[in-house]
């Protein structure tokens, strides 16, 4: 590898990148999702012990399982998925 190339993932590094965590999904209709409201219950397509999913750009790139970190949750991560 160059300096060039070098320099350049040391730029590539610093970006920031939002990660998302998934737990399951679900589809409802207009009519069920209008009838939502506080204290409503979604069920998800995941049993309990699955795996939940972080996301970076919209692909799957590790799964893990969450975490209580004081008063914020986390995600423990345990598995990394190569593409």
């Amino acid at each position: 590898m160059t300096p060039e190339q070098r320099d350049n993932l040391d730029v590539v590094r610093t970006l920031p990148l939002d990660l998302t965590v998934r737990l399951g999904s679900c589809r409802l209709s207009i009519a069920q999702l209008l009838e939502l409201g506080e204290g409503s219950v979604i069920e998800l397509d995941r049993p309990v012990d699955a795996p939940v999913e972080v996301l970076a750009g919209g692909k799957v790139i590790a799964r893990g399982e969450i975490v209580a970190i004081g008063e914020r949750f986390g995600v423990r991560v345990t598995e990394i998925v190569r593409s």
